[in-house]
């Protein structure tokens, strides 16, 4: 943990390109400090995945003659612990982030995002990794290629 969730309507593949916006996305969460310099999330437990949705409807289905209409729902899932503060240095990041690669889509069509930050209060936490055990043990030079 953490997770970003991308769903976004299957019109956007096109548009915009998913796996350099994955990469920068997770770039920016990991370069999260808090108030005391810490990082704010562990690098073997940053995931950003994005999944089409190839069957959607959004607003009335009716854009101007040549355009298109899309939707981003992004979601991060974090674990609980963390300020308000870092919570929205976050959030912030990571609008920046999206805002250099969806803008120029944005200005084409009629696309919404949306991003949503959650605290998982959690009834159940169970795992197995090995990539912790990895980045909490493999010298600074292997952490990035």
């Amino acid at each position: 943990m953490p997770h970003l969730v991308i769903l976004y309507t299957a019109n956007l593949e096109t548009k915009i390109d998913m796996d350099p916006m994955c990469r920068d996305l997770a770039d920016a969460m990991l370069a999260q400090r808090d108030e005391e310099n810490k990082a704010v999330f562990p690098l073997g437990g940053t995931r950003v995945y994005a999944y089409p949705a190839p069957h959607f409807a959004v607003a009335d289905g009716k854009p101007p003659a040549g355009q298109e209409m899309g939707f981003m729902y992004l979601n991060l899932r974090m674990a609980g612990g963390r300020s308000a503060a870092v919570k929205k240095a976050t959030g912030d990041a990571l609008i920046a982030v999206l805002h250099r690669h969806v803008d120029t889509a944005i200005q084409r069509d009629l696309i919404g995002l949306t991003l949503q930050i959650d605290e998982q209060p959690s009834a159940y936490d169970g795992r197995i990794s090995s990539l912790h055990p990895f980045f909490n043990t493999a010298p600074t030079q292997s952490k990035k290629p």
